[in-house]
């Protein structure tokens, strides 16, 4: 596979500052909303937000949209980072996640197989676990495409993102897909 930069002007300028997490899980989105501790009847339509401040404070809504047989989640807080969530979510199944604050410059990034973590990489600490062979020709095609190794939200999450689920998040894709926002249990958050 070959790889190519994502134009992520849209994601560093609006939400450049903001937290959010986008979680990409292999299952229906009744299935993950019920995962999550939701009901899915309480989730209602609406848009990917053009303004990230519009959820910014705790216990607001958490969006869901399909893409192909993927879930797409779409968090404004860090629920891409809870490893226990995520390892809930991710059995029988595959689960990428990624998480940013942009005015920390932190990023968090997760590939979880079957309630397993394949590949973490988290904030200041860097690599969480080792990186496994089936992502290492990826990650030296990432470093040949960034070689000065930006943060991965700044472009290198989005193509492993891509390497694992077959999606290409462009903003196109994410603001034309119909979301259901919904709220769900606070012991759910990290």
């Amino acid at each position: 596979m070959s790889l190519q930069p994502l134009d992520l002007s849209w994601l560093c300028g609006e939400y450049a500052e903001e937290c959010y997490s986008f979680i990409y899980v292999r299952a229906t989105p009744e299935q993950v909303v019920a995962r999550l501790g939701g009901r899915w009847e309480d989730f209602t339509p609406g848009p990917f937000p053009d303004d990230p401040d519009y959820f910014s404070n705790p216990g607001d809504p958490v969006g869901v949209a399909s893409i192909g047989d993927w879930t797409f989640i779409f968090d404004p807080d860090w629920l891409g980072t809870g490893e226990d969530l995520i390892i809930e979510l991710s059995k029988g199944t595959r689960l990428v996640s990624q998480a940013a604050l942009g005015v920390k410059d932190l990023d968090y990034f997760y590939w979880c197989e079957d309630g397993e973590i394949r590949f973490g990489w988290g904030g200041d600490d860097g690599f969480l676990t080792e990186t496994p062979a089936e992502l290492v020709d990826t990650m030296e095609e990432i470093d040949r495409l960034y070689p000065s190794r930006p943060r991965l939200y700044r472009g290198p999450s989005f193509l492993l993102v891509e390497h694992l689920t077959g999606i290409r998040a462009t903003e196109h894709l994410l603001k034309s897909s119909t979301f259901r926002w919904g709220v769900i249990p606070p012991a759910t958050k990290p």
